[in-house]
């Protein structure tokens, strides 16, 4: 080793400015900072043609969302554990309601991968204010109104 320094001090600095080396093939340039990546703007366009093919009808679409996450979120990046706390997703297979506005889907464009969107079908129609009570979603995504049997008048039995 002490050999080889020495033949390299006893060359000239001419020697040494004349030699060209080629650039090294080995080297290539890492990221050493993790950052947020980018995604292109196809993916946030509107898609029409998904609407015959998910059934859905782009002059009625639907007013409410129930979202569910059913994939972890650990080994994920910050961003997207935020949203998911932010959207109030953090118990998994645990069903939330959310409103069908460019706000919210804006924010589950980031976790779409991670949640199940469903819509909120409502085939009694929209509950009145004291029928909120009654009403449950059933494993379909649908919002079903119990109605309680209301007594029948006596006039009515008599006649």
């Amino acid at each position: 080793m002490s050999g080889v320094c020495r033949s390299l001090s006893s060359l000239s600095t001419k020697i040494l400015t004349e030699v060209t080396l080629p650039p090294c093939l080995w080297f290539v340039s890492t990221r050493s900072k993790f950052s947020r990546a980018r995604i292109p703007p196809e993916i946030f366009a509107e898609r029409s043609k998904e609407h015959e093919k998910y059934g859905g009808d782009p002059d009625q679409p639907h007013k409410l969302h129930l979202v569910t996450r059913v994939k972890s979120v650990t080994r994920r990046p910050y961003w997207e554990k935020d949203m998911v706390k932010s959207l109030g997703l953090q118990k998994a297979h645990v069903t939330v309601i959310h409103k069908n506005t460019p706000a919210v889907n804006n924010q589950l464009k980031y976790v779409k991968h991670l949640v199940r969107i469903q819509p909120l079908k409502t085939p009694y129609g929209l509950p009145a204010e004291q029928d909120m009570a009654d009403t449950y979603i059933n494993s379909k995504g649908e919002l079903i109104v119990r109605r309680l049997l209301q007594p029948v008048d006596p006039k009515a039995i008599e006649s």
